[in-house]
C-alpha cells in the first residue's frame, strides 16, 4: 500500500466507525441485540485500531484527532439512547452522561476561544469512564441477546454514574488549573 493511502487508514477506519452508528441505531431499534453486539464489538475494536496505527505508522493528523472522539461520542450516545428509549437505562443516567459530554466540548471551545489552540489529553479517569460506559452497553447488549437478567447491569449504572460524574469535575477542575491542558504548539495527537 502507498504512503498516502497507509495515512489515511486510520481515518478511513475512523469514518467506517462513524458509518456503523446508524446501524447500530437501525438493530437496536428492531431489539436485535444479537446483531447490535457483534457491531458494537466491531465498532470498539476500530477504534483501538485506528489509534494504534496512527502511532504505529506515525501518521496522527489534525483531521484523526477531530473524528476520533466524534466518533466515540456517536457511537457511545447513540447506543446510550437508544438503550434508553429501550427501558435499559435509566433517563437520569442519559441525562448525565451527555451533560458531561456538552460540558466537556462547551468548556473546550470556550477556554479556546478565549486562550487560543490548546491540546487536551485525557485523563486516566476520563479513560475509566469511557471504559464502564462501554462495559455497561456491552453488557446490556449480551444480557438481551442471551435473554437473561444480570444484577451487574444496576451496579454498572451506578458505576458509569459515579465516574462520569467524576470525570466531568475533573475536566473542570483540570482547565481552571490548567492541569491536562497544553496550548497547541506542534504536532496533533489523536485521543482516547
Amino acid at each position: 500500500m502507498p504512503k498516502a493511502s497507509l495515512a489515511q487508514l486510520p481515518n478511513m477506519i475512523t469514518l467506517a466507525r462513524i458509518v456503523l452508528v446508524p446501524v447500530l441505531i437501525l438493530l437496536l431499534k428492531d431489539q436485535d441485540y444479537a446483531a447490535a453486539l457483534i457491531v458494537f464489538v466491531i465498532a470498539g475494536a476500530s477504534d483501538a485500531l485506528d489509534g494504534y496505527l496512527a502511532k504505529r505508522l506515525n501518521v496522527q493528523s489534525r483531521l484523526g484527532a477531530i473524528l476520533d472522539p466524534v466518533a466515540d461520542k456517536l457511537l457511545l450516545v447513540s447506543a446510550y439512547v437508544m438503550l434508553t428509549v429501550l427501558g435499559h437505562i435509566p433517563f437520569w443516567l442519559v441525562l448525565v452522561v451527555v451533560f458531561r459530554d456538552l460540558l466537556i466540548v462547551g468548556g473546550y471551545m470556550l477556554y479556546t476561544s478565549h486562550a487560543g489552540p490548546v491540546k487536551m489529553r485525557p485523563s486516566i479517569l476520563s479513560k475509566l469512564n469511557t471504559l464502564m460506559q462501554i462495559a455497561l452497553v456491552a453488557v446490556i447488549l449480551a444480557q438481551q441477546a442471551a435473554g437473561l437478567t444480570w444484577p451487574l447491569v444496576e451496579t454498572l449504572v451506578y458505576v458509569v454514574l459515579t465516574t462520569t460524574v467524576m470525570s466531568g469535575a475533573h475536566y473542570t477542575w483540570s482547565w481552571i488549573i490548567m492541569k491536562n491542558i497544553e496550548h497547541a504548539q506542534s504536532g496533533e495527537h489523536r485521543h482516547d
